[in-house]
């Protein structure tokens, strides 16, 4: 095993350090500092992207060709790391710990430790991670306005305002398949400059804000429905993802159930775990946010738009849609602006 040290005064010492140890080329573009690597050690990428207030970013999408291990020092940096693993899997311990805890592909992990201790982070050989770590620096983020801690969990509380680095805390999470939605369209979004910065920090903070949400249900004692496994719950999210693909498609409860392997009783369990709606809920709520969109951008009228999304009464979809949206299809296209056409 190839063990990395990393003592860091802040994030991008981390993708320096990492530089050292498996090469690469450090590449510098919007604020965003990304580590390229592809040689013996390793292919991939790690990049960080630290926001005002204490808040930063740290991607992992990364295969390391022989086992690693990093040998995080918990110095005067010291964040509240919230992480959420995408895809692969990896151990967590403290230096003070002999016993590895297994992150699994969608889990989540919430740590911070003692200042001078040690926090080791371990990937396996040949499997790639993609890992989103939002990292928060306590005394600065306590400093923003809107900050208000007290609002938290009480041991979460205690947490962030340890400035001082006193005690040692870890939470890990169970499977959360809601939050991969929300990490790929941060992953994924594609514009440039400020803008891009703008869209990042404010998606950073709506998963910061799931990733305290899962903390408390926990806390409560709210588990997994326990009529389903994780095994199941991946079935469950593979039929959502096909109804996002192709919404327009005649779903019923029977053939999905068949599809997934899945007993009717177990797909809707999932399905109001996953997305807090039924099956049928579920697909009207995609078709009509589906409708939503092209009405805004697209030149079709509303016969077209309810052909399209799959539905086959007007009358039906105006009902719903004004339910939805508290505005009848007709009004939402008459609000839209005409584009002009430049000569």
């Amino acid at each position: 095993m190839t063990e990395i040290p990393i003592s860091a005064e802040n994030t991008k010492d981390i993708i320096e350090q990492l530089h050292i140890n498996i090469g690469g080329e450090i590449l510098e573009r919007w604020g965003e500092s990304t580590l390229i690597v592809d040689n013996n050690k390793a292919k991939g990428f790690v990049k960080v992207i630290p926001f005002d207030w204490g808040v930063n970013l740290m991607i992992y999408n990364i295969e390391f060709f022989n086992e690693v291990q990093l040998k995080i020092e918990a110095t005067e940096f010291n964040p509240i790391r919230f992480i959420y693993n995408l895809q692969g899997e990896f151990f967590h311990r403290f230096g003070v710990q002999s016993k590895e805890a297994l992150i699994e592909q969608f889990q989540t992990l919430i740590f911070t430790n003692k200042t001078d201790g040690i926090n080791y982070l371990h990937f396996k050989e040949g499997v790639k991670i993609e890992t989103n770590i939002i990292q928060i620096v306590r005394k600065d983020f306590l400093k923003k306005r809107t900050t208000k801690v007290s609002t938290l969990n009480k041991k979460l509380q205690e947490v962030f305002i340890d400035t001082d680095h006193d005690n040692r805390f870890s939470h890990h999470g169970t499977i959360n398949l809601k939050m991969a939605d929300h990490v790929k369209k941060l992953h994924n979004i594609k514009t440039k400059g400020m803008l891009r910065i703008l869209k990042m920090e404010a998606k950073v903070y709506e998963i910061l804000s799931l990733h305290i949400q899962q903390y408390n249900r926990l806390s409560q004692g709210v588990e997994l429905p326990t009529s389903l496994v994780k095994s199941e719950l991946k079935r469950v999210r593979k039929i959502g993802e096909r109804i996002l693909k192709n919404p327009s498609k005649q779903y019923n409860l029977e053939d999905l159930s068949i599809e997934s392997g899945l007993s009717q009783a177990k797909l809707q369990d999932g399905f109001k775990f996953l997305y807090t709606r039924t099956v049928t809920e579920f697909i009207r709520h995609v078709r009509l946010e589906l409708a939503r969109d092209l009405l805004k951008t697209t030149d079709l009228n509303i016969s077209q738009v309810v052909y399209t999304i799959g539905f086959s009464s007007r009358s039906y979809f105006s009902k719903i849609f004004k339910e939805k949206y508290n505005i009848s299809p007709n009004e939402f296209k008459a609000q839209i602006p005409v584009k002009v056409e430049m000569n």
